[in-house]
């Protein structure tokens, strides 16, 4: 039995244009977020200023005297603001017919929490080489990936998994502002300092190799605990693309190399300390990951220079799964 059920043409051309347009809408937003909360002109103590506005309660900071300068940069910003959401409003409107179009052909899915997290966080520039998703929900990217569905792979949990690998140390807080610009309930769950929660239950878990361990600024919450493991999925090459959630909403997903994550769930399945409720599904996720891999994800070679490279915590998971694995299915390549 194949381990990919192929899209048709019909849903590859859809993901295509997906991504298309949730690039275009995501550049505007960027552009956008960019610009100052406000300009106005304001009048103190009889003479005029020009303020920026830093927040909805009116709050800012003036830029100087008003003076022909002044004005010049309040009429630009205020043109290019205005030409900004327009295209944001147009670019919207597509992309929201994308997602309707994208569901019809049943194309691969997440949960809509996890799409609103991963959408602010692309907005904040998190996913270009600061955050990874490396639970359950990185599995739709793994079936854009592979070029259709993989067949056995769990569905997504009521849970969110990230991992902070970025390189540089960072000082301002990330992942906690991202949070509670999407859903002010979140909170940390005290006993589990990794966790964040919001009102409805839903848990977002930070993870962290300890070689990035640094990085990840001081006063950002949660707090991860650094795990060997979580090195593992830095290797190798992550896959990105973006997919439509269950809300009908477009987001991105940046994912480890799907080889390394596969094995480091085929290891996760032997652990004795593991939850018992998750080892199975471990195990189901890893093997059917390899499987698709091995059958349509040439770019992702498995051959002995891969294993090679394996750590010894690896090795036998992975030989396991050669001896194992089913009669490949013909290349699609």
């Amino acid at each position: 039995m194949p381990a990919v059920d192929p899209f048709s043409d019909e849903q590859a051309r859809a993901l295509v244009n997906l991504e298309q347009h949730y690039q275009v809408w995501m550049q505007t937003e960027r552009a956008l977020a960019a610009l100052p909360y406000d300009l106005r002109r304001k009048e103190v103590d009889g003479r005029t200023y020009l303020y920026e506005i830093i927040d909805r309660s009116g709050n800012g900071k003036s830029l100087g005297p008003w003076s022909p300068e002044a004005e010049a940069r309040f009429t630009a910003y205020r043109e290019e603001k205005s030409r900004l959401k327009e295209r944001l409003q147009a670019s919207g409107r597509i992309l929201e017919e994308s997602g309707r179009l994208g569901r019809a052909l049943r194309l691969p899915m997440m949960a809509g929490e996890a799409g609103a997290i991963l959408r602010e966080a692309d907005r904040r520039g998190l996913l270009d080489g600061r955050v990874l998703v490396v639970g359950t929900n990185a599995m739709p990217a793994y079936a854009v990936e592979a070029g259709g569905s993989i067949r056995e792979a769990p569905d997504e949990t009521q849970d969110f998994d990230l991992a902070w690998v970025a390189m540089r140390e960072e000082a301002a807080p990330a992942v906690w502002p991202m949070l509670k610009a999407v859903d002010p309930t979140f909170t940390v769950n005290m006993e589990r300092g990794f966790q964040a929660r919001n009102a409805k239950a839903y848990e977002v878990e930070l993870l962290v190799a300890p070689s990035r361990s640094a990085t990840l600024p001081r006063l950002d919450q949660p707090r991860p605990v650094p795990l060997p493991e979580q090195e593992w999925l830095l290797n190798g090459r992550p896959v990105d693309h973006v997919v439509i959630s269950r809300s009908g909403a477009p987001a991105r997903i940046v994912a480890p190399d799907p080889r390394w994550f596969a094995l480091q769930k085929l290891w996760m399945a032997r652990q004795a300390k593991r939850n018992p409720l998750k080892r199975p599904k471990d195990l189901k996720q890893g093997l059917a990951l390899l499987n698709a891999v091995e059958e349509a994800m040439p770019q992702y070679r498995l051959d002995q220079a891969f294993e090679a490279s394996l750590p010894a915590a690896l090795i036998e998971p992975f030989r396991e799964w050669k001896a194992q694995r089913p009669t490949p299915a013909p290349a699609r390549w």
